[in-house]
């Protein structure tokens, strides 16, 4: 996609959402059914994932695990991103790879250890980019796709996060 190609597909959402602000707000849905298994069934865009537990706490490793799909959400959201702010400012990507990596301490998820924290204690992401962009293109690259990374944004200022129970009862 060239630059131009880009901006005639942003601009009338741009111009509809400096005029219409609400028109920006969305909600985005994810839902899973528990499984027989211990595991959930995710409805994906594109498949169905049936997500259990990962190897370090009893799971098999052919499920996909919680733990590695929230890496994958943030490596696609910058890789996306990054492409797209790559694409508005006219930087060639020739190849690029995107790596998430995430430190987990499992003795926390299954309750071994009360000091041991439950999720992630550090991630790194990495850009591994074949171009022909300054160090300050990069530079300026790479800050703005933090600043439009969704995923990336959320995992740095966590929102508000609310757990709601409906029962359904047995008739």
């Amino acid at each position: 996609m060239t630059t131009n190609q880009l901006r005639a597909i942003q601009a009338p959402l741009k111009e509809q959402y400096q005029q219409q602000p609400e028109a920006a707000l969305l909600t985005l849905r994810a839902e899973g059914t528990v499984g027989n298994k211990v595991s959930c069934n995710v409805s994906t865009a594109r498949a169905l994932v049936e997500a259990g537990l990962h190897p370090a706490t009893g799971g098999t490793g052919n499920q996909a695990c919680s733990g590695d799909m929230l890496l994958e959400a943030l490596v696609a959201c910058a890789g996306v991103t990054l492409k797209a702010v790559a694409t508005a400012m006219t930087i060639a990507i020739d190849y690029g790879v995107v790596r998430a990596e995430g430190d987990l301490d499992f003795r926390g998820t299954l309750g071994v250890a009360n000091e041991a924290p439950v999720g992630f204690q550090a991630i790194r992401l990495t850009f591994e980019l074949d171009t022909d962009a300054s160090p300050e293109q990069i530079e300026t690259l790479v800050s703005l796709t933090k600043q439009y990374c969704v995923i990336y944004q959320t995992l740095q200022q966590p929102p508000a996060l609310a757990l709601c129970i409906e029962t359904l009862s047995a008739s």
